[in-house]
């Protein structure tokens, strides 16, 4: 996702981070190298759609032709594009591109409110982060501002706690370093968001992984403990990070803080307590937990082009 629409110049710090190998295309674009064969971002994007388009078929019994895909609200024209692209490679009549956080309010069903109110919508995701300000009235969203890093999310949580491990294999097993090897970076990488998730409901788990590589002396296995206070120190500085969209996207709507009616939390690493005390403490009011927007399908919302007036 981070790197649709880009180029391979623009993506060279996400490319330094993954387990597998990106290269650069005549173009300049980023390209996948999976057994030879160079995939475009939006190739890899069309399986993804694939699959969904497959899944939406066996539980509908009936063919589906088209599709509307929802992306960060910070998405550029060409990230947009992109994922226009990355549709019809799959098969698919893309409708509508939209913004994930008006998908988000309508599923929520803010829509059939008959109150007038001023929302924020923090969509935190994956690989993106957004925050939206939108205004409803008369059963209509008005998007008032956006704002957000295209290039901040949970893969970020998830680095700082695979840089933290990797660091107390090492200063443990003689500076023997994990992230050399990229078998053992993409083991890391699995375990460091499932204690992610596991740490938004208990205090502490363990990450054991045995075999995580060998030496001449022998095989060696990771077994550390890690704390949710720990998890929070180490995450602290990706979590301050996403003040600052919030208090842009405020100010371009030029609001304040205490006319803000609801605050919905949308994506995974929402779930996380610190973040959700964050946004709290940052707004000056309680949170409450929207929808993922993948979920929006199965809420049954509507999308009427009046609701989404202004948006590509």
């Amino acid at each position: 996702k981070r790197f649709m629409g880009e180029t391979f110049d623009q993506v060279a710090n996400e490319i330094s981070r993954v387990p597998y190998k990106v290269v650069r295309s005549d173009n300049n674009t980023p390209r996948v190298d999976i057994d030879g064969r160079l995939y475009s971002p939006q190739e890899i994007s069309a399986m993804i759609l694939q699959k969904m388009k497959k899944t939406a078929e066996d539980y509908l019994g009936t063919e589906v032709t088209d599709a509307v895909i929802t992306v960060p609200a910070y998405f550029n024209d060409s990230q947009r594009q992109a994922t226009k692209e990355a549709g019809e490679i799959a098969g698919l009549n893309v409708r509508r591109i939209v913004n994930e956080p008006t998908a988000a309010a309508l599923a929520y069903g803010l829509d059939k409110s008959d109150k007038d109110m001023k929302i924020v919508v923090f969509d935190c995701g994956g690989g993106t982060h957004d925050v939206s300000v939108l205004e409803l009235g008369d059963g209509v969203f008005e998007v008032k501002s956006t704002d957000g890093d295209t290039h901040l999310g949970g893969d970020d949580f998830d680095q700082r706690i695979i840089e933290w491990l990797v660091q107390e294999f090492k200063n443990e097993n003689g500076g023997i370093d994990l992230s050399k090897d990229p078998m053992a970076l993409q083991r890391l990488k699995e375990a460091a968001e499932k204690a992610k998730i596991e740490l938004s409901t208990t205090l502490t788990t363990d990450i054991n992984l045995p075999f995580i590589t060998a030496t001449q002396a022998g095989p060696l296995h990771l077994n550390m403990s890690l704390s949710r206070a720990k998890l929070e120190e180490i995450v602290d500085p990706i979590i301050q990070k996403c003040g600052a969209p919030i208090k842009q996207a405020i100010d371009d709507a030029k609001l304040e803080n205490n006319e803000i009616d609801r605050i919905i939390l949308v994506g995974g690493p929402t779930r996380m307590p610190s973040i959700q005390q964050y946004v709290e403490d940052f707004v000056g009011q309680k949170v409450e937990r929207g929808i993922d927007p993948m979920e929006c399908v199965a809420s049954g919302a509507s999308i009427q082009g009046g609701v989404l007036a202004g948006e590509i």
